[in-house]
């Protein structure tokens, strides 16, 4: 080969690594501003009213709420069935349970509803960062794909060139066996 076709060549996978490099950067930009937010999330702020209705919401629906009231019931309705009527509170049909009860329900679920918005609006932002975390891993794919067909078309173009240099050996060659049958 001359030398004019080997920097040829030099040149050409100069070209294509400056390609693949700039669809790098490229990729690297895009995924800077999704990075960035997966790994920087904005900080939630509580407000009194917003910390309280979480904690109602976690003591009213576990366990231990269950227990402590259907104890404190059952020891209301013990208490107001076996001791005598004049000592009695809340005699039959507990009438005073009913309005205590109506009151805990009345205030605590609205309290469970606020806990719960704010519940769907961390799963609004989690689905959020599902999608940033989709949407990188795209921007790999296509990445790739930019450079696997780079690398292709790269190495299509130079199998052609290849394939002429052989083209032109083999005319040469074909010429000087022409001119050798000649003489």
């Amino acid at each position: 080969m001359k030398k004019e076709e080997i920097d040829h060549l030099f040149k050409a996978e100069k070209e294509q690594l400056h390609k693949l490099h700039d669809i790098i950067k490229q990729s690297m930009q895009d995924e800077e501003s999704i990075v960035e937010n997966l790994l920087h999330p904005p900080q939630e702020i509580l407000t009194p009213g917003q910390t309280i209705s979480d904690k109602v919401a976690r003591f009213g629906g576990s366990w231990t709420f269950i227990i402590t009231f259907l104890l404190i019931l059952v020891a209301w309705i013990v208490y107001n069935s076996l001791l005598p009527n004049n000592e009695r509170f809340d005699p039959y049909p507990f009438i005073l349970m009913n309005l205590v009860l109506s009151c805990i329900a009345a205030l605590q679920a609205p309290i469970i509803m606020m806990s719960q918005n704010r519940q769907e609006e961390k799963d609004r932002q989690r689905a959020q960062n599902d999608y940033m975390v989709n949407m990188k891993a795209e921007l790999e794919i296509r990445s790739l794909h930019q450079k696997i067909d780079l690398l292709l078309q790269e190495q299509m173009k130079t199998l052609y060139e290849i394939q002429q240099k052989q083209m032109d050996l083999l005319n040469q060659i074909q010429s000087k066996l022409a001119s050798h049958e000649q003489q």
